[in-house]
C-alpha cells in the first residue's frame, strides 16, 4: 500500500525550544526558523515535566503563534513514565496548533507504531482529523540504527527521521564531550555511517533526513562545518540550538545559487532535446557536460530544494 501523502514542510533549520522557559519561548516567537520543536524531554528537568506541558499547551493556545511555518512537540521516549501524559495533555490541549509530535530514543517499529496508535485515540477525543499530526523519529542508539528501515516504514503520519548524535556518541562509546562534533583522533568522518544510514531509510519511505545537534553555540565555524557534511549528503535540515546558527543552517541547506541556475537550464535544456521537435534525444549536452536522464533527476532535486528555501521566487519554472 502506497504511504499517504504528508503535507510538504521545508526543515532547513528546526530550532529547540525549551518548553519549561517562558523567555525561551517567547525569543522562538520571531525567528525566522523553518520549524521548531516545544522541547518535554533533555531540556526539561523531571521536576517540572509536569508544569512544562501546561506551559506549552498555553504557549501554543495564547494565539500569539509563532514566525515558523512548522511548530512541533517533543514527548518524552517510551522508556520514560512521561510520554502518556505528554501525548494526551499536549494534544487535547493544543492538538489543533500542532504539526507533528516528535518521538526520540526510537528503538524500534513497535514504539512508532505504538504513538501512532495511542495518537489516533487522542486526536479523535479531541475532535480533530485523525492522522492530521505527523510524526517525526530519532534515532540515537546502536539499536536503533539497526532498525532503522523497519522504523521509517512504520506509520504513515512519519515525516522524518532524525539523527540524535549525543545519545549516538555515548550509545557506542565515541570519545568526546563536544555533541555533533568530530570526537579527537578519528581522521575521517565518524558520522559517516550513521547518516548515510539514517538518510537511505529515509529516503527508501518517502521522508526527510535532518541532522542532529551540534552544542557549541558559539562556535558557528563548526557548526558550518558539519552542517556542511550532512548538506552534502542530501540532508533535509538540521537541528540548531541558538540563534547564531539559524542564518550558517539556512544557507547550508539551500543550494548555491549558481548550481540552481545550472539544474534550470539542464531541466529547460533536457526537456526540449526529448521533445519530439528537439530531436527525441536522451543524452544532452550542459554546459560541457553530459547529461542524461540520471543527471536530470539530480537537477530536478536541487531546483526542488532551491525552490522550498524561496529560491527563483516570482519566476515561472
Amino acid at each position: 500500500m502506497p504511504r499517504q501523502t504528508r503535507p510538504a514542510r521545508v526543515r532547513r533549520t528546526v530550532l529547540a525550544v525549551p518548553g519549561s522557559s517562558d523567555r525561551f519561548i517567547a525569543k522562538a516567537r520571531d525567528l525566522r526558523v523553518d520549524a521548531l520543536f516545544l522541547d518535554l524531554e533533555d531540556a526539561v528537568a523531571p521536576a517540572v515535566k509536569e508544569e512544562s506541558r501546561r506551559r506549552i499547551v498555553g504557549a501554543l493556545t495564547s494565539g500569539e503563534g509563532f514566525a515558523a511555518p512548522t511548530v512541533t512537540v517533543r514527548v518524552n521516549d517510551w522508556s520514560s513514565p512521561w510520554t502518556f501524559r505528554d501525548v494526551t495533555e499536549v494534544v487535547l490541549g493544543a492538538g489543533a496548533h500542532i504539526d507533528c509530535l516528535v518521538l526520540p530514543k526510537v528503538t524500534s517499529a513497535a514504539q512508532v507504531v505504538a504513538l501512532d496508535l495511542l495518537l489516533g485515540q487522542v486526536e479523535q477525543e479531541a475532535g480533530l482529523p485523525v492522522g492530521g499530526i505527523g510524526l517525526e523519529v530519532q534515532i540515537e542508539d546502536a539499536v536503533g540504527l539497526v532498525h532503522v528501515n523497519a522504523i521509517a516504514g512504520a506509520s504513515d503520519r512519519l515525516e522524518s527521521l532524525v539523527f540524535g548524535p549525543g545519545d549516538f556518541m555515548a550509545s557506542l562509546g565515541m570519545g568526546g564531550l563536544n555533541v555533533g562534533a568530530q570526537p579527537a583522533g578519528y581522521p575521517a568522518d565518524a558520522f559517516h555511517h550513521v547518516l548515510v544510514s539514517i538518510l537511505v531509510a529515509a529516503r527508501a519511505h518517502g521522508l526527510q533526513a535532518i541532522d542532529g545537534p551540534f552544542v557549541a553555540i558559539r562556535d558557528v565555524a563548526g557548526f558550518e562545518a558539519s552542517a556542511a557534511l550532512s548538506a552534502a549528503l542530501g540532508y533535509d535540515g538540521k537541528w540548531v540550538l541558538h540563534p547564531a546558527q539559524v542564518e550558517a543552517g539556512n544557507a547550508a541547506y539551500a543550494p548555491r545559487v549558481e548550481d540552481y541556475e545550472r539544474a534550470r537550464r539542464i531541466m529547460d535544456a533536457y526537456a526540449e532535446a526529448t521533445s519530439l521537435s528537439g530531436g527525441a534525444r536522451g543524452a544532452i549536452v550542459v554546459d560541457d557536460e553530459m547529461v542524461d536522464e540520471a543527471g536530470v533527476k539530480l537537477a530536478a532535486a536541487i531546483l526542488a530544494r532551491g525552490q522550498a528555501a524561496g529560491m527563483g521566487a516570482g519566476r515561472e519554472s
